[in-house]
């Protein structure tokens, strides 16, 4: 697979993903989420301070068929900020999309 196709295909995750979460935090304005710009260093989904204020969570996103969560869990810690829930997003072709949560986090989401 060409490298342009690879970063389209994980772009096409990022914008379901950016998608969901404003329609799921509907008091956000708009700019408060949105996509990284592919190739750039950090989070995959780029939040404002009002965003990160109700969205816990630094979220990286993977479209491809090769899993490697382990490398996925790695570069989503070191992107996240301080005190903030990293987040993997994750799926393949014809596939439903995952994520993976530090299961400490999961249950301080569910003790909510």
């Amino acid at each position: 697979m060409k490298t342009s196709s690879c970063k389209a295909k994980g772009r096409r995750l990022q914008d379901a993903v950016v998608k969901l979460l404003k329609e799921t935090y509907t008091s956000l304005r708009e700019g408060d989420i949105k996509p990284i710009i592919m190739g750039a260093s950090g989070r995959d989904v780029q939040l404002s301070p009002a965003a990160e204020d109700i969205i816990p969570f630094d979220i990286e996103c993977k479209n491809t068929e090769k899993a490697s969560p382990w490398q996925w869990i790695e570069q989503a810690n070191s992107n996240k900020k301080e005190g903030r829930m990293s987040l993997v997003v994750f799926k393949r072709n014809r596939s439903k999309t995952y994520a993976i949560i530090e299961f400490d986090d999961l249950l301080k989401i569910m003790k909510k």
